[in-house]
């Protein structure tokens, strides 16, 4: 039997080529909102700008929908007078950082009509998740952490439970808590406000 060698003929890149590689162009916030405001991002669309990239979300099914209006109603009515309830808003996490989110809640401030939230503002954010359950557990959970959100509730509509992170620590939750459909579960903040998970986990 013959064995043939091959022989890779091609030649190295040289450091002056490699500057001139392909790279990734990021958008900041200021730049992505321009963008919409120009119509280059059409108006409902469903994208969020995360680490500089566009990301394009999947469609809201009736069960998200229908979760997210839940725990919003009965947390603004827990809440009232205490912390705002922001539904389907975004959070400017940092320069490139504006996700879409279902619920968060934030500190009483009268300004947010000229700032969006920051993570010093953030007292919990909420996602709702059934087609994005892996997305949000992955890539926007750790995004979280990094930029210190202290709590942090991934509503599980595949498992009707819901996911608790908390104690961000380098880019991480250190602490973690399942509450299934039969439990109760409130935010950390208010020790003294539960919510039913049945009541926004229907069957």
């Amino acid at each position: 039997m013959t064995t043939m060698t091959v022989i890779d003929t091609t030649p190295a890149v040289s450091p002056q080529q490699q500057k001139h590689s392909p790279t990734r162009r990021l958008f900041t916030v200021e730049e992505y909102c321009a963008m919409a405001e120009l119509g280059i991002l059409e108006e409902g669309e469903r994208v969020e700008l995360l680490d500089g990239e566009i990301v394009v979300m999947p469609p809201i099914g009736e069960p998200h929908e229908d979760g997210a209006t839940r725990l919003g109603r009965d947390m603004t009515h827990l809440l009232y007078d205490r912390a705002w309830v922001r539904v389907q808003n975004s959070v400017r996490l940092d320069d490139y950082g504006l996700p879409e989110l279902d619920i968060a809640v934030v500190r009483l401030r009268d300004d947010y009509h000229r700032r969006r939230p920051t993570p010093e503002d953030v007292i919990l954010i909420i996602e709702v998740a059934d087609t994005s359950l892996e997305f949000d557990r992955e890539v926007k959970l750790a995004r979280y952490a990094a930029a210190g959100i202290p709590e942090v509730w991934i509503v599980n509509l595949r498992a009707r439970q819901v996911e608790a992170h908390s104690d961000p620590v380098d880019g991480t939750y250190r602490s973690r808590r399942v509450v299934t459909a039969d439990g109760s579960i409130g935010p950390l903040a208010f020790p003294d406000v539960s919510l039913a998970v049945a009541d926004f986990l229907l069957e």
